[in-house]
């Protein structure tokens, strides 16, 4: 059950790797993006750049399926985050298309269990995390009015272009020997492969007649330990390397200043709090799970921030 899927905001990570997923699966896929950022739609793809409401309402109007997303950085999340889902849900409504999010694990706050499924309950101890909490509830409302809606929730992203812990942090540093760690070295932590991570929202968007008018899987993607993720990038680079941790006390500091750093310090707990996603409900759906082995994943997301000659 495939169609054609309106990618908002496609010249992100998320959604441009996912507008490459959607095309390679023989989806017709339209990536709506902001004025400008053309050049880095996903090939193949038809290409709308508008910051117009009208415009995206047009482009949606024969869309099967919806992705939200939409991204801005962390200190615009107060100001336009929830304002950009109002959008999407009115796109999909019009259009009587399935609305397709990202979701992430902010929701569940400092107190969250190690194991996260669809019933953890949603306790944010941040602002980002009760935005997301929000726009979540924003989009069940819609789907109570009618409109079908799936959420995917997954770990920190990386391995799809720049923005991420992963290349900003950890391995910023990786060729010359050197990882940064944001955390203590035997916490586990969820990341999410996006290129797997698109493929399970392929998945999901082929199986959606299937599904109830609102449904949440969460993507199990790594979840593993500082020492995991070091040794991995060691072997990537194939060198040692020496890892250092992060300091916190210098975000805090800069946060006095500015609003990333205050942004960042709220959710220093995710590198603290040992935490995994189930991966039960998304594998009885949709079968065998996309998975790319943490060396060959970490490998490739190297590779791909490699300066090109």
């Amino acid at each position: 059950m495939s169609g054609r899927i309106l990618v908002l905001g496609a010249a992100g990570r998320v959604g441009r790797v996912a507008a490459q997923a959607f095309h390679g699966a023989g989806w017709d896929v339209v990536s709506f993006v902001r004025p400008g950022a053309g050049a880095r739609a996903a090939p193949g793809t038809e290409t709308v750049e508008s910051a117009e409401r009208a415009v995206l309402m047009t482009s949606a109007r024969r869309a099967d399926v919806i992705l939200h997303a939409f991204n801005v950085p962390y200190p615009q999340w107060r100001r336009a985050a929830l304002n950009l889902t109002y959008v999407a849900i009115e796109a999909a409504e019009a259009a009587g298309a399935t609305l397709l999010v990202p979701g992430n694990i902010y929701n569940y706050g400092a107190g969250m269990p190690e194991v996260l499924d669809e019933n953890t309950p949603m306790r944010p101890t941040s602002h980002k995390g009760r935005i997301r909490e929000t726009m979540e509830l924003r989009v069940r409302e819609a789907a109570d009015r009618g409109m079908h809606a799936i959420v995917l929730r997954a770990g920190d992203g990386f391995g799809a272009g720049r923005g991420s812990w992963f290349d900003l942090v950890v391995a910023k540093d990786a060729r010359r020997g050197r990882v940064t760690y944001p955390g203590p070295l035997d916490i586990v932590h969820e990341w999410a492969y996006l290129p797997d991570f698109a493929a399970a929202l392929v998945r999901l968007a082929e199986c959606r007649g299937a599904l109830g008018v609102f449904e949440t899987f969460g993507f199990p993607g790594h979840s593993v330990t500082g020492r995991e993720m070091a040794a991995a990038i060691a072997e990537a680079v194939q060198r040692k390397v020496e890892v250092t941790r992060m300091g916190w006390w210098m975000v805090r500091t800069a946060g006095r200043l500015f609003a990333m750093g205050r942004e960042l310090a709220e959710i220093e707990y995710l590198w603290r709090v040992p935490h995994r996603i189930s991966a039960e409900k998304l594998k009885s759906v949709i079968g065998e799970l996309p998975h790319t082995p943490l060396d060959r994943a970490v490998a490739a997301a190297l590779r791909a921030l490699a300066p090109r000659a």
